[in-house]
């Protein structure tokens, strides 16, 4: 009986993870345990080439998190019971807000060991609440029960996972001991075997595709006067471009949305952030309506822009039912995938001619731009917001870009230039959490053809050092690490004024440490650069490479607050302008940075 438990717990467990194979599961993360053991070797027999170990599972749920948004595919990560389970929570909170297929599988004691004091027993059963999307648990592997509820668990797992928006889902999988014997596996049951013999999953998944009656939306969007099209996360670029161009209004690329670095169409305003700084601009260009594509956008200044306007008409499409609004002001919920209603709202639209109403957002981007362009461009120093804009004009054809929730994310989208490469950008926003950035950029470069690129702070940095170690293997990963020595963007709030006394002991946190060390602990190539042609000769020496390279930046957190202040300023200056039709006076108040 006893070797017959442990061949039932391999073919439970071979049957679960072929079937989340043949579901697309891409990728699957393993960290070393004892409990998970007959998930581990299923994986190691039949799967080798799609598994990434880890030793920390905050980490290894990270890094999964971080295929599955590069790839668009599933990921799974495989624990242990016990605490193990709880350090996968950071990584589902991100996915759940952020709508990524993640599949947490944990292996687990016995129901009968449960508040029993058993070693490593803890209840795992719904531990993430209303983190996951879905969570089940199915009966531990025994001789009477049918596997084929493996097979169907495996399918809605992934149909939870990546249908109407997705996210995580858990399956709690308890096992018996033995976890292994040398005894000959056992057949797959028949009735198991001849549904499966043509390579195919057991269940299948069918996206809906049927769109829904748009025809009031498209006569509030024709009838509007002053709209904006805005593409988040998740948003199709070129089909926002294109509805853009139609209706005549000006096109707000998020910096996640794959319209912010590269060329730009011509109803592109990529840098509406700092125009919005204007409030003689704000003031004259309230939108009467908005369209958004995909998710919420990086901007803050936007999104209190927006609520203020209060438009007549707010339509986003996302495929989550989930409420995106945070300002309640949005009109028109449409559940549906951006790409497929876009496609068909463009075939439902009549052409408009493009007016004034777009020159005067585009003109007002335009003199931002060239204000970053002038105010960053000929330093001999590095700025932050100048290592975000290099960085950007470095990245190698088709390299994703990983980028820090914090403040490398607000530089990029800020400042970033535009007309080079085009690059995806990554980050963490759905949640806006620091940590495990480092592993979610060693997930997203799993998934890239030649590799990543991270941005990051050193904060950010110290929360992840020991993902470092995904780095020493695989696809190339360039680490530009930002050391302020400290929180940075802490002094740009109004705490730093306003508390001076406690401000760096409990916000700006300095801790005096170099990441040399570090890199070279783990095995890795460090740079330490201090000016621009520096870091350009770190970053081309780095892409030549096929080991990871951390290059460190050092900076000052009050000199990056002075010359965000200072920038701002020549911005505002010089939209007001497009606004006034003249070079004059600054008619607007210059406010601190959002």
């Amino acid at each position: 009986m006893m070797t017959d438990l442990a061949q039932h717990n391999r073919l439970w467990a071979e049957l679960l993870v072929d079937e989340l194979v043949r579901q697309d599961v891409g990728l699957f993360v393993v960290c070393p345990g004892s409990r998970s053991t007959p998930l581990a070797l299923a994986l190691a027999r039949h799967h080798p080439e799609r598994c990434l170990v880890h030793i920390d599972e905050r980490g290894a749920a990270f890094a999964a998190l971080g295929y599955a948004r590069a790839s668009g595919k599933p990921a799974a990560v495989v624990t242990t019971s016990g605490t193990a389970v709880a350090n996968l929570m950071p990584a589902a909170v991100e996915a759940r807000m952020d709508g990524v297929p993640l599949v947490l599988l944990t292996a687990d004691r016995p129901p009968e060991a449960r508040f029993t004091h058993a070693n490593q027993t803890v209840d795992q059963v719904k531990v993430f609440g209303d983190a996951v999307v879905w969570a089940y648990e199915p009966p531990a592997p025994t001789p009477d029960a049918d596997p084929a509820v493996m097979l169907t668990t495996a399918a809605a797992a992934v149909r939870y996972a990546t249908h109407a928006g997705g996210g995580p889902v858990h399956l709690n999988l308890p096992f018996r001991e033995p976890l292994t014997s040398d005894a000959p596996p056992l057949p797959v049951p028949a009735h198991l075997e001849r549904r499966r013999a043509d390579g195919l999953p057991y269940t299948a998944n069918v996206a809906p595709t049927a769109f829904a009656n748009a025809a009031p939306l498209v006569d509030a969007l024709e009838g509007a006067k002053r709209g904006i099209v805005l593409v988040g996360p998740g948003g199709d670029a070129f089909q926002a471009h294109l509805i853009a161009d139609r209706l005549g209004w000006p096109l707000l690329p998020d910096i996640r949305s794959g319209a912010r670095l590269g060329p730009q169409p011509a109803v592109a305003a990529p840098f509406y952030d700092l125009a919005l700084a204007s409030d003689a601009f704000a003031a004259a260009h309230r939108p009467d309506a908005v369209l958004q594509l995909g998710g919420m956008p990086v901007s803050k200044r936007l999104l209190a822009f927006l609520a203020d306007a209060s438009p007549k008409t707010w339509a986003v499409v996302h495929p989550s039912p989930d409420r995106i609004d945070p300002a309640h002001r949005v009109t028109h919920r449409v559940v549906a995938d951006p790409t497929l209603f876009a496609s068909d709202l463009i075939g439902a639209l009549d052409p408009q001619p493009h007016g004034d109403w777009l020159a005067a957002w585009r003109a007002a981007s335009d003199a931002a731009g060239a204000e970053l362009a002038a105010a960053y461009g000929d330093r001999p120093d590095l700025t932050e917001p100048g290592v975000a804009r290099l960085v950007a004009q470095m990245l190698p054809e088709g390299e994703p870009l990983v980028v820090a929730a914090s403040m490398p994310i607000r530089d990029l989208d800020q400042a970033a230039p535009v007309g080079g490469r085009s690059s995806w950008v990554v980050a963490n926003r759905g949640a806006s959490g620091i940590d495990g950035t480092v592993a979610t950029a060693a997930g997203v470069a799993r998934a890239s053809e030649h590799g990543a690129t991270l941005l990051i702070g050193d904060l950010a940095l110290l929360h992840d050092l020991n993902a470092l170690m995904l780095l020493r293997s695989g696809k190339r990963v360039v680490v530009v690490a930002v050391n302020n020595d400290g929180g940075g963007i802490f002094s740009m709030l109004p705490v730093a004024q306003h508390a001076p006394e406690v401000f760096e002991r409990m916000f700006g946190t300095p801790h005096g440490l170099s990441f040399q060390r570090f890199a070279e602990g783990f095995g890795l190539d460090y740079w330490e650069v201090d000016a621009p042609i520096g870091l350009e000769a770190a970053l081309r020496f780095a892409y030549s490479q096929d080991i990871g390279t951390v290059i460190e930046v050092k900076t000052d957190r009050a000199a990056n607050a002075a010359v965000h202040r200072e920038t701002l300023r020549r911005v505002v200056t010089a939209v007001d302008a497009t606004v006034s039709g003249t070079t004059g006076d600054v008619p607007s108040p210059v406010r601190p940075p959002e």
